[in-house]
């Protein structure tokens, strides 16, 4: 029996014979349950999307890029000599 308030994964199971439709809390460990609680029909595992939230820095490839300050941004930028105007006679 699993400790209470363990975290342990939910999985959906449906009946292929009644049509029920059921959740189980199993460790990764357990094996797949096989009989409907109801009918003791087969059953199979649903698969679904899992909602995903990132947050925090780092997961887009401009977090990890060192930020330019404004000193640095006009020391890094060359300064082209200014050549003298050619004298008019």
């Amino acid at each position: 029996m699993p400790e209470i308030g363990a975290a342990m994964p939910t999985y959906q199971y449906a009946c292929t014979a009644c049509t029920h439709e059921f959740e189980a809390l199993q460790s990764f460990s357990d094996d797949s349950l096989t009989k409907c609680p109801e009918c003791t029909g087969e059953i199979r595992k649903i698969y679904s999307a899992v909602g995903v939230v990132f947050k925090g820095s780092g997961f887009y490839k401009t977090d990890s890029v060192k930020k330019k300050t404004v000193s640095e941004s006009t020391a890094a930028a060359p300064v082209a000599p200014v050549a003298p105007a050619p004298k008019a006679d």
